[in-house]
């Protein structure tokens, strides 16, 4: 690959990344979420919107500490977005679900993925969505193996 064309792809990556936070951030965190940061909105996507989760699911999913979870939990128990509650099958597992507050806020950060993932794809003939498909495996890959050497 030429120079030209490895700095060109360095430079959409690195504005696409600052671009994605920055931007994310704005759009997500309006005035009837400005109790939250973006990462807490990260951790209400991980919980879902569907059964309640595990708190190490949703730590895994996350790629961070039971520990480091908890401190967000907190937080977020105590604005009402997140439910804990002890397993009822073992009861030193404790699930988290979302209250309506949560879901309102899960479903405003899932729309702007959608926008996003739209706006991506719109325009791509069928070959090139696979093309594209393949570059973001990849980079995805690339990723998970520089978490393995962590």
């Amino acid at each position: 690959m030429e120079k030209s064309t490895n700095r060109t792809l360095n430079e959409l990556l690195v504005n696409l990344f600052h671009n994605v936070m920055d931007i994310e951030a704005e759009a997500v965190i309006t005035e009837e979420f400005k109790d939250i940061t973006n990462n807490d909105m990260h951790i209400i996507e991980a919980i879902g919107n569907d059964e309640p989760r595990s708190m190490s699911m949703i730590a895994k999913s996350l790629n961070i500490t039971v520990g480091t979870l908890t401190t967000n939990m907190n937080s977020l128990e105590e604005k009402k977005y997140i439910l804990r509650e002890r397993s009822k099958a073992d009861k030193r597992v404790v699930l988290v679900s979302l209250t309506e507050k949560g879901r309102k806020a899960f479903f405003h950060h899932r729309d702007f993925h959608r926008r996003m993932i739209h706006s991506i794809v719109k325009d791509l003939e069928e070959d090139e969505m696979k093309v594209l498909i393949r570059c973001l495996q990849n980079l995805t890959k690339f990723f998970d193996e520089q978490n393995d050497k962590k």
